[in-house]
């Protein structure tokens, strides 16, 4: 099996393999040229060596180049550059025992008070309200990301979500702070965008860069957040999710409103037959959810 270099062009590498693997691209570039299938698996095993022994990267995150390289190697198979896609048989054997040398990172949880912290340090209304939008709703940053204005009830304190493969719920709750933010932020604006985020910049929808940006540099203004930390040491987007839940755990929720809260899915049976009506399910999030006397 062999693979010509002069073949692999970087467009193709950009669209397959995600954007922020750079590594992953320059890994083809390097080993471009793939004469047989050993040393194809050589030449795996050097990258693995390259961003696990040398980068230091933890285990998840070597996971994710894997992935991607994954992809790549799907598409060399599709466009039969390739006989056989080795990266499956290659985290089968070697991935997977090394993540027995992990102990289990936990995400980073704050208090009630750091999030009012978090809330209050941006500049601009628009970054206030995302990151308090976040926590007391638990949303995954591409579900914000998609939503419009005209997913929005504020009277009725609901937003309802475009349509995921990973979210089993599209109605969501937030509450009377969050409905403030909300009022003043889009009181400010004077724009025709339908989306209901905008950046500053363009007045477009706003993008997954910009938001993680906001939220780390706060959480790093507040000692929140260490960029090279373990992950429990970091303070990133998801974490405002796994706030979410936290709390209202610790509110005394019970754990099936939660799961329907967060858009679970409901796999288990008990869960299945377990039917939550709205308005019960708004109550107890409006009991639970905490509050962090942030105004806009």
């Amino acid at each position: 099996m062999s693979v010509n270099k002069s073949t692999i062009d970087s467009t193709s590498c950009f669209f397959v393999v995600k954007k922020k693997d750079i590594e992953s691209i320059i890994f083809y570039r390097t080993f471009g040229t793939l004469p047989s299938i050993d040393s194809d698996y050589d030449d795996l095993k050097k990258f693995l060596v390259h961003i696990r022994d040398e980068k230091k990267y933890s285990a998840s995150t070597c996971n994710g180049y894997f992935s991607s390289l994954n992809t790549f190697y799907d598409y060399l198979v599709f466009e039969g550059r390739i006989d056989k896609n080795l990266v499956p048989s290659f985290r089968k054997r070697y991935m997977r025992t090394y993540k027995k040398f992990y102990e289990s990172e936990t995400r980073k949880l704050i208090s009630i008070e750091d999030m009012t912290c978090l809330v209050d340090t941006p500049e601009y209304l628009v970054y206030r309200t995302i990151i308090l939008f976040l926590a007391k709703t638990g949303l995954r940053r591409n579900e914000l990301i998609t939503l419009d204005r005209e997913d929005l009830d504020l009277d009725g304190l609901t937003v309802y979500l475009k349509t995921t493969a990973k979210r089993s719920n599209r109605t969501v709750f937030f509450d009377f702070e969050t409905k403030a933010f909300l009022e003043a932020y889009l009181q400010e604006r004077s724009d025709n965008e339908k989306a209901l985020f905008v950046g500053l910049q363009n007045g477009r929808r706003i993008n997954r860069n910009v938001i993680y940006n906001v939220i780390t540099r706060s959480a790093l203004k507040n000692g929140l957040h260490v960029p090279d930390g373990h992950l429990d040491q970091k303070f990133t987007t998801h974490c405002c999710r796994h706030w979410f839940t936290t709390w209202l755990r610790r509110e005394g929720m019970d754990i099936s409103f939660i799961k329907k809260l967060r858009g679970d899915s409901m796999t288990e049976a008990v869960d299945i037959y377990n039917h939550i009506e709205f308005d019960e399910l708004k109550a107890a999030y409006l009991k639970c959810i905490p509050q962090l006397g942030v105004k806009p």
